[in-house]
């Protein structure tokens, strides 16, 4: 199984239908039929086998730390087929995505989880407080001002994470 990269805009709607299948089988719900939780990426990475079992996407964009304003690469809808759960798929896939990280532009790729196979990878959680708005259900909902109690960051550069500033998402999560 070798990892492959699809800009957004050319995901297919067969591909796409089974991200979103993936998706439900791994989260217990298929988003309302999408292929991602919130909105759209700009990369996806799976893996097949022969079908899809497994998927991340990525998003790249700017936020604020504090005064500064930083690039970052943002990893969402982490999923592997439950079937196919501790082979590696996941692992295979991030290292993927660290790579990409470290290619481009970004200072730091983020995401928000809990599991070990990130920090194993690289991730520390941090708990800056954040502003992002809400779009739960794919509907604007409000703004989120809290501390995080799920973000991780690896640095991709020289720069150092400032934990103490506030976090401005500049819109969604990921």
């Amino acid at each position: 199984m070798t990892p492959e990269r699809i800009e957004e805009l050319r995901l297919t709607a067969p591909d796409e239908a089974a991200i979103a299948a993936l998706l439900g089988r791994c989260f217990g719900t298929d988003f309302g039929g999408r292929s991602c939780f919130m909105q759209r990426h700009h990369v996806r990475l799976v893996l097949r086998d022969p079908g899809i079992v497994g998927h991340i996407g990525l998003t790249f964009r700017h936020i604020r730390q504090g005064d500064r304003l930083i690039p970052i690469l943002g990893v969402a809808d982490v999923a592997t087929d439950p079937d196919r759960r501790g082979q590696g798929i996941a692992a295979r896939l991030l290292q993927v995505v660290i790579a990409e990280g470290h290619a481009g532009p970004a200072d730091f790729i983020l995401l928000f989880g809990t599991a070990g196979l990130y920090a194993g990878a690289g991730f520390r959680p941090v708990t800056n407080h954040l502003r992002a708005v809400d779009m739960t259900d794919a509907i604007t909902r409000s703004i989120i001002k809290a501390p995080s109690d799920s973000l991780m960051v690896l640095p991709l550069r020289q720069q150092q994470w400032d934990e103490s500033a506030p976090l401005d998402m500049l819109g969604h999560l990921f």
